[in-house]
């Protein structure tokens, strides 16, 4: 007769099915359990934008921040791990900082009148068990200033000469250096005793001259400009020296007697000159009745001029425009004859 097997063996079949499932099921709870702690724990909604303010304005940087929670935030600077702001309190000394917050959610750290000095990155720090932390920059423009100290003063050079004038400014971003003539004359910029440029602006920090020409002489303007405004300028005078040249247009005039008769020099001079008239190389003519004697100046440039009144047979004769200054001396000669 067969053996009966024992009544407990029957359950053998479903023990390690039931055992798999319960081992299941556990593993299953365990996962919830820490996607529910991890989910509880803050996150950051958004990146800080990185911001551009010019100094002297206000910067606000934002860290948006969801289920905080316990959990408490702080504005820490990133250079040097200076802390600004402990969740809703200022903790540093700078009274140009303040934090505010959008029910717990939106954390704003405030900079007013911006200096140069708070350029750089500031991080958003959540104090969980490992540290959360989000980073956002502050690049603060500052307009150009003029370096006086490193920049040309105005400057003298003897026609022939070379020279240069140099001009730096600070600011952020770095200004460019551009140049222009004051009176809008283009910029004569000489590279060969034959090769002549003219441009109506030069960009660089250094404007060199070679071989100074007196049409190069005049006043420039060095101006500095970044994009943030104000641009600003310096304006330089190039003086260049040499001794006086004079050209007469008519040398031999003829007039009707007892008109007025007009006579004319043109004189080109640096520095200035003294300038006079001369007859028959003896007499130094003055003004009164029988003479006027004026002159127009432009720059470099003196236009002479004598009128002789009413014009008689005793005013024939040499007269001689005369100009002088500390380089040299120059004369012209006309001759005057009746008719």
């Amino acid at each position: 007769m067969a053996r009966k097997a024992p009544f407990w063996r029957g359950f053998g079949l479903l023990l390690v099915p039931i055992t798999s499932l319960l081992v299941t099921s556990l593993q299953a709870f365990q996962e919830d359990w820490s996607t529910a702690r991890i989910s509880d724990e803050p996150e950051f909604l958004a990146p800080i934008h990185n911001l551009t303010t010019p100094v002297g304005r206000e910067a606000t940087l934002s860290c948006t921040v969801s289920n905080l929670g316990k959990y408490k935030v702080a504005w820490v600077r990133a250079e040097d791990q200076t802390i600004l702001t402990l969740h809703t309190k200022v903790v540093t000394h700078n009274s140009r900082i303040s934090v505010t917050h959008d029910n717990l959610k939106t954390w704003h750290l405030r900079i007013r009148q911006l200096k140069e000095s708070d350029r750089g990155c500031y991080m958003c720090q959540i104090n969980t068990s490992v540290m959360k932390i989000q980073q956002g920059c502050l690049d603060v423009y500052v307009p150009p200033d003029i370096i006086n100290d490193d920049t040309s003063g105005d400057l003298s050079v003897s026609e022939g000469e070379n020279a240069t004038l140099w001009c730096r400014a600070t600011g952020h971003p770095t200004p460019r250096i551009a140049w222009k003539r004051e009176d809008s004359k283009p910029i004569i910029l000489r590279k060969g005793p034959r090769q002549e440029e003219r441009v109506e602006t030069y960009n660089g920090t250094n404007l060199h001259f070679w071989r100074l020409d007196r049409k190069q002489m005049g006043a420039y303007l060095c101006i500095a400009s970044n994009d943030v405004p104000p641009a600003v300028s310096k304006r330089i005078a190039l003086n260049v020296n040499f001794a006086p040249s004079i050209k007469v247009p008519n040398q031999l005039l003829g007039a009707p007697l007892s008109t007025d008769v007009h006579l004319e020099c043109y004189v080109e001079a640096f520095p200035n000159t003294i300038n006079y008239w001369v007859k028959n190389r003896g007499e130094m003519l003055l003004n009164g009745s029988k003479y006027t004697i004026s002159e127009t100046r432009r720059g470099y440039k003196v236009s002479m001029q004598l009128v002789i009144h009413n014009f008689t047979v005793p005013d024939i004769g040499t007269y001689n425009c005369v100009s002088t200054n500390s380089l040299g001396r120059a004369e012209g000669t006309l001759r005057l004859y009746g008719q």
